[in-house]
């Protein structure tokens, strides 16, 4: 939903403006083809009254889309009409034909097969990287939180967001003043590479989620004429950018979009020169830079 949003041109591209270049022509045809697409313009949005069946929230990092799409196929249109009609009540109003179609009997159907359309047309294509860019996050974090406590966990998750006295506390924007109890059910992390907002699925008959913009999605390849890539080569300098944020071989070479054994071979490099360094975390490797190379990129963005 926030990838539509930035297609859409409802909220700004940011780090994603390449990609909405490439990708906003066909979303506009997409839109002419499925008015459901234009017409969840009034039922969702970053202003905390949105319909909840049609994000209800994944069950970990690596749930297909398909099942995601599938849990809203079951929502009964009941439920559906029933946040529908909550959510309109306090906006302005919609025409006509918006009205029509959201609160027809087929409007569970109808937005199902609008999503999906929309994820095999457009976001699947560059899935494998915005994936490798949430899990290396969530690896991160979760390291973080094993070897320092909350605190150290939460500390750059968000300004919005902060560890107090055994709480973890977050400044929504709605304003609203509530307090829940884990009571043992847990708190599922939920980065996203699309939003620079955190928000809270906070709903008894969901899993406690928190959402937050995930590290490092605003690296920007370096320009071809960049003293560093001049020196090293632009894919390693691109590496070398991208490990501001710990990373395995594999979130690179999705984030690069070349092959695990080429990303391998330029970590090796970098590697035996003393700009990065590997450390085991289970079964992966995580690399991150050295002192040195810390320096080298400072360098050359000065």
């Amino acid at each position: 939903m926030h990838a539509q949003w930035v297609l859409a041109g409802r909220v700004a591209a940011g780090p994603h403006r390449r990609w909405v270049e490439r990708w906003r022509g066909p979303y506009l045809e997409l839109e002419r083809a499925w008015p459901a697409l234009r017409a969840t313009a009034a039922i969702t949005g970053n202003r905390g009254d949105n319909v909840d069946f049609v994000a209800p929230p994944p069950a970990g990092m690596s749930v297909p889309f398909e099942t995601e799409l599938a849990a809203m196929r079951t929502t009964p249109v009941a439920q559906a009409h029933a946040e529908i009609t909550a959510v309109l009540a306090g906006r302005p109003p919609v025409p006509a034909w918006v009205r029509e179609l959201l609160l027809g009997p087929d409007v569970v159907r109808v937005l199902a097969d609008a999503f999906g359309t929309l994820w095999r047309e457009i976001v699947s294509h560059a899935w494998p990287r915005f994936h490798a860019a949430l899990e290396r996050d969530v690896i991160q974090r979760a390291g973080r939180l094993a070897t320092y406590g909350w605190a150290a966990a939460l500390g750059d998750l968000s300004s919005q967001v902060r560890w107090r006295e055994g709480r973890i506390e977050i400044a929504m924007r709605s304003g609203a003043d509530e307090r829940h109890r884990l009571g043992g059910r847990g708190l599922l992390f939920l980065p996203s590479v699309f939003t620079g907002n955190v928000g809270a699925y906070l709903e008894e008959a969901w899993p406690y989620a928190l959402i937050y913009p995930a590290r490092g999605v605003a690296v920007e390849p370096p320009p071809a004429d960049a003293g560093l890539a001049a020196l090293i080569g632009r894919t390693r300098a691109r590496i070398l950018a991208e490990l501001a944020v710990p990373a395995t071989t594999t979130h690179l070479a999705a984030l690069l979009e070349q092959s695990v054994g080429t990303t391998g071979g330029h970590l090796a490099a970098l590697r035996g020169t003393g700009l990065v360094t590997g450390t085991r975390s289970g079964r992966s490797v995580l690399y991150t830079r050295t002192p040195l190379g810390d320096a080298l990129v400072a360098g050359s963005l000065s």
